[in-house]
């Protein structure tokens, strides 16, 4: 099985589930967080409808380094309405789609790396930075939205599994 058709299912699986967690993010909360050191739940909600895009990031460079003043495009800017997390989600699985689809499977093994502060935070084959920097990081952030949205007694989706408020 080619790599890009693995990584294009996980791909929509996960955005499915990111999907389904987005639309039950209650609006006015912005800056609602559950602890000083927790990401701000805008924020946070932003993070994860800008992730679908993390897989093209991968595709299109070879390198992302945090402190460049290129990657300032990179940083999660807080959306205010779930519409606009919607719509942003919506955009930015199209582009890794897209990428997806056109790359090469001798494109997904050359490497790709993170850098911060000068420091190689990771230098790995480009489809297990998808699988893990990209699709998985995903999921651990729609987890934490997950817990936010309990906190604040919103509805939580099922994701992987049943919910508590969808299965009785």
């Amino acid at each position: 099985m080619e790599l890009k058709k693995v990584l294009l299912e996980q791909l929509e699986r996960e955005a499915a589930a990111s999907r389904k967690v987005i639309e039950r993010v209650p609006e006015g909360h912005g800056a609602w967080k559950p602890h000083e050191k927790s990401m701000e739940f805008g924020r946070l909600a932003s993070l994860v409808a800008t992730m679908p895009s993390w897989p093209w990031l991968n595709i299109t460079s070879d390198v992302l380094d945090l402190d460049a003043p290129e990657a300032e495009v990179f940083k999660t800017k807080t959306m205010e309405t779930r519409a606009e997390m919607l719509a942003a989600w919506e955009e930015c699985l199209l582009k890794s789609r897209r990428a997806l689809a056109e790359t090469t499977e001798e494109h997904l093994l050359g490497h790709w790396k993170l850098v911060l502060a000068g420091q190689t935070i990771s230098d790995e084959p480009r489809y297990v930075a998808i699988l893990n920097g990209s699709l998985s990081h995903a999921a651990h952030h729609r987890g934490q939205l997950t817990v936010y949205l309990r906190l604040l007694e919103a509805s939580v989706p099922a994701t992987y599994g049943p919910s508590a408020d969808e299965w009785q």
